[in-house]
């Protein structure tokens, strides 16, 4: 989304939402998981079911015994008022720790932004923005999203082609823009969100994606990743907190054969096990 994240794809889109309510521990269904969800936000959710999170609901729904059930609404300005604060579901699966606007649950996965390039061409060895070899290159970035920063630091930003944070995925597709540019030769290389890039270049055997774990200062280029339930939800935002501990390896499985490059909790470098 996100403050900065989800990629950031994901918490930018709900900040604007209304408070929760004081009381709503009383609204969380017992029968059914209930699930908040972007339609069209390949490859994390999909209404097709095709998504990562998907998979990561469904898993946790039939560890559960409940149906997984979904409110659809675009990651965009509104989300978290007209699905998790209306009562209509009771957990987003990916929403960035720290976010203050819900409550959240213990982070199940860290990840990172990547460098996605051509697989064979001259910036394949490339691991730092800090890189001289991208000197005079056309790299595309969120605008507004944490890598700017460094692309912006690093002096490389006055070839960067930006693309729009805020859009309605159901019409729009940025990050398939990004990829689609790259091979045409419109651009050199592109940062986007690891959960996002990593996934999508598996179906762009052309290309490949880096993820960026030495870049130095501010801001961070890795997030930790919970799930979001209302604040008051403390009873629920435990139930879910264990089910996390219980499940880790069939989530890290998941995010893994999905793509997700997954790090140590400091973003320092990759996760073991995988």
């Amino acid at each position: 989304m996100h403050g900065v994240i989800r990629g950031l794809l994901l918490s930018a889109a709900v900040l604007a939402a209304a408070p929760a309510p004081a009381q709503v521990a009383d609204l969380v269904s017992n029968e059914v998981l209930r699930v908040c969800a972007d339609p069209a936000n390949a490859p994390l959710s999909n209404r097709d079911g095709s998504g990562f999170e998907n998979h990561i609901a469904e898993h946790l729904g039939q560890v559960m015994g409940r149906p997984v059930e979904y409110t659809w609404f675009p990651m965009v300005t509104g989300f978290a008022r007209n699905t998790l604060f209306a009562g209509k579901c009771d957990v987003v699966i990916g929403y960035a720790q720290g976010d203050e606007l819900v409550l959240n649950t213990n982070h199940y996965y860290t990840s990172t932004h990547v460098l996605v390039v051509k697989a064979d061409g001259p910036l394949a060895g490339v691991e730092s923005l800090s890189d001289p070899a991208l000197h005079g290159r056309r790299i595309g970035v969120v605008a507004g999203s944490p890598p700017a920063t460094h692309i912006a630091r690093n002096g490389l930003m006055g070839k960067a082609k930006p693309y729009d944070l805020m859009v309605d995925r159901r019409v729009e597709d940025p990050a398939g823009d990004m990829l689609r540019d790259i091979e045409a030769g419109a651009t050199d290389a592109a940062v986007l969100w690891g959960p996002v890039g990593g996934p999508l270049v598996r179906d762009h055997p052309g290309l490949k994606a880096i993820p960026l774990l030495k870049e130095e200062g501010s801001p961070r280029l890795f997030y930790r990743i919970t799930m979001g339930v209302r604040q008051g939800e403390d009873v629920w935002k435990r139930e879910l907190n264990s089910l996390i501990r219980r499940e880790q390896g069939a989530l890290d499985a998941i995010l893994r054969e999905a793509g997700v490059p997954l790090v140590d909790d400091y973003g320092k470098g990759l996760k073991e096990g995988g």
